[in-house]
């Protein structure tokens, strides 16, 4: 019983999460040509050292938050003292949908050295209501465009709520875990995973991991990357 009321509450919270992350698309929207023409910002740029590219919406950018409390810059942190070279690219943009993703995709993985893709988007497709079937064919463009330049992928997962219709749920949901298993990817279910309905670990508006919240996420993504790294 506990289970189910908890898958709930991490439904819902997803639910308000998007609804969130879309309040942030009209503002994104109107800047998005400017930030196109913006350099990603990174920690200490190496050319030569191998890159990892977290590419997704405002739970990738650090929505609300400064850069260095960013889940990118502090997995950078975390790989540092781990004793891995690798630098992490924040092309994090808040509002981004997996068409637009798609759309800036060869311009982001263009980056030179670049090794692995932590891909992050869906939310907004969801909170537009995008036909789940198109969001999977975005989603499976950048992953092949990422095989293509011979990239590891760490594709994250989106949950959708009941709010939705059964059917859109459905195949909204398990379109994640389907194209982990087609593209044999490493897959990483719940970004938000003990950060989502905690409201000592999310910021004022109970939708975005605040400093605390933002260290449990980067645990997260660090847990299901690090089999993929190499010293």
């Amino acid at each position: 019983m506990r289970s189910v009321i908890r898958i709930a509450a991490i439904i819902s919270f997803i639910y308000l999460t998007i609804v969130c992350a879309g309040c942030n698309a009209s503002r994104a929207s109107q800047n998005s040509d400017a930030a196109a023409n913006r350099p990603l910002a990174t920690p200490q740029v190496i050319a030569n050292r191998p890159k990892i590219i977290a590419f997704g919406d405002s739970l990738t950018a650090g929505f609300g938050l400064a850069e260095k409390e960013s889940y990118p810059y502090l997995l950078q942190e975390k790989l540092k003292a781990d004793g891995y070279d690798y630098e992490v690219v924040n092309a994090g943009l808040s509002g981004d949908t997996s068409l637009g993703g798609l759309e800036r995709a060869d311009w982001v993985l263009q980056q030179d050295n670049a090794k692995i893709l932590i891909l992050e988007l869906g939310a907004n497709d969801l909170l537009r209501g995008v036909p789940a079937a198109k969001m999977k064919e975005n989603l499976d463009q950048i992953i092949r465009k990422a095989k293509a330049k011979n990239l590891k992928v760490l594709l994250c997962g989106m949950l959708a709520p009941p709010t939705m219709g059964a059917q859109y749920q459905k195949v909204f949901t398990i379109a994640f875990p389907d194209l982990a298993t087609r593209y044999k990817l490493d897959f990483l279910p719940f970004l938000l995973d003990n950060v989502a309905t905690k409201k000592e670990l999310n910021q004022a508006d109970g939708i975005h991991p605040n400093v605390e919240g933002e260290k449990i996420m980067t645990d997260n993504v660090y847990k299901a990357l690090k089999p993929m790294l190499a010293k």
